[in-house]
């Protein structure tokens, strides 16, 4: 009986107390804080939930997974050790490569670049790049060619079907670390296709055919390393060495997180700095719940008096107030988790619409790999943020109602 009493007497303070402009005030404000906090966190956490999809789908689908890259001699049955890559469960494919480092010019332009020798095939079940390619084609990535990033194009002032001249450095066998360097290795190249994928890798990526690298490098069958993409990104750094146990060559492994892992941790950073943050906001918020309720229960003296004396328990009373200061927590999480789901859902377009009306970019695609704030809700985290602020809300009706249950009738009573 004592809970359906609670509810009652907790319900019916509550609307008295709106007629009262202070408290009223106070417990308002207590709403809204929450309300404000919840919306916030929810949308904070979909908008990182959108920059780790996008870092997976975008980033990472040109950037390979994993590497294996030999250590003494260039790998000649990189066939078979592919197929040993693809024996793993996690590995969807693999694709061998050439690393060749140089500088690409242009009349009196030129431009340092990282230069990838590709099976123009192969490659595309690694990496999606060509599906960046803006001008010209991957698939005429043949011969002595070569599709660069639209930074390279840029600064070298460049089009697709113009000739270039590569530099590749040489160093004359047999000297190690004494040994000279040779003249550079210059080679005409023609400009098959320009990728405009956003960010550095237009600076100074540039991908040319397997065999043609093989060809100046004088590797034969010979490539430098194996590329794998796997099912999971973020199980990469683990699969990446359980393949390298399985490989019969001594190789560098390498996996996404080395190059690009620090963007996955400033995610995370931001991710639980921003959830600390708002809850602090709510815990703000739910301190006035305190207010009101203490000022609920010094001006109900008299009615829980005359309850205690009519045999009303303590923990009926103290149910009541808790009762009463949990309708303003719930209240702040159905108004500020509603808003924050709609919001979630249309963040992308609504600052589009800002950066128009303000004339202004948030985000560049110079800088960061995308250009648009992206976002995706989860359940699980509308669900712990709302969770996290009637946990708080309910602990911060506790000691205001147990000062209620304190009360002695006799006292107050005899006061009137």
């Amino acid at each position: 009986m004592f809970k359906p009493l609670s509810m009652f007497l907790g319900l019916r303070y509550v609307r008295t107390r709106h007629g009262q402009g202070f408290s009223s005030f106070i417990s308002a404000s207590s709403t809204l804080g929450i309300a404000l906090g919840v919306m916030v966190l929810i949308i904070v956490l979909s908008a990182m939930n959108g920059f780790e999809r996008e870092l997976a789908k975008r980033l990472l689908s040109v950037i390979p997974h994993g590497e294996f890259i030999t250590v003494l001699e260039p790998i000649e049955d990189w066939r078979d050790e592919i197929l040993v890559a693809k024996e793993h469960g996690n590995v969807t494919a693999a694709a061998p490569v050439i690393k060749l480092n140089g500088m690409l010019q242009k009349g009196e332009n030129i431009k340092a670049l990282e230069v990838r020798a590709v099976d123009p095939q192969l490659e595309k079940s690694v990496s999606d790049i060509a599906s960046f390619v803006s001008q010209g084609s991957w698939q005429q990535l043949q011969g002595q060619s070569l599709v660069i990033g639209q930074g390279i194009a840029k600064k070298l002032k460049v089009e697709v079907g113009d000739t270039v001249q590569l530099l590749m450095p040489r160093l004359k066998q047999g000297q190690g670390l004494n040994g000279r360097f040779l003249a550079p290795i210059k080679k005409n190249m023609t400009i098959a296709g320009i990728f405009n994928f956003g960010g550095t890798i237009d600076d100074s990526m540039a991908f040319m055919p397997l065999t043609t690298g093989a060809q100046f490098l004088g590797l034969g069958d010979s490539v430098h390393g194996i590329r794998i993409k796997v099912d999971d990104v973020f199980q990469a750094p683990k699969v990446v060495a359980q393949i390298g146990q399985r490989l019969d060559i001594y190789v560098y492994m390498h996996d996404w997180t080395r190059t690009q892992g620090h963007l996955f941790n400033d995610i995370q950073l931001v991710r639980t700095v921003m959830f600390v943050v708002m809850l602090l906001v709510i815990a703000v918020a739910s301190f006035n719940i305190v207010s009101s309720l203490i000022m609920a229960v010094n001006e109900k003296k008299g009615d829980i008096a005359i309850l205690k004396t009519m045999g009303a328990e303590r923990k009926t009373i103290m149910l009541a107030f808790v009762y009463q200061g949990l309708v303003n927590g719930v209240l702040g999480c159905v108004l500020g988790g509603s808003l924050g789901v709609l919001l979630s859902q249309h963040l992308t377009a609504i600052i589009r619409k800002l950066e128009q009306w303000l004339g202004m970019s948030f985000l560049s695609g110079d800088i960061y790999f995308i250009d648009f704030l992206p976002t995706q809700l989860q359940t699980s985290d509308v669900v712990t943020t709302i969770t996290s602020a009637l946990i708080l809300s309910l602990l911060a009706t506790l000691y205001p109602a147990w000062r209620a249950t304190q009360i002695e009738p006799a006292k107050v009573l005899g006061q009137v």
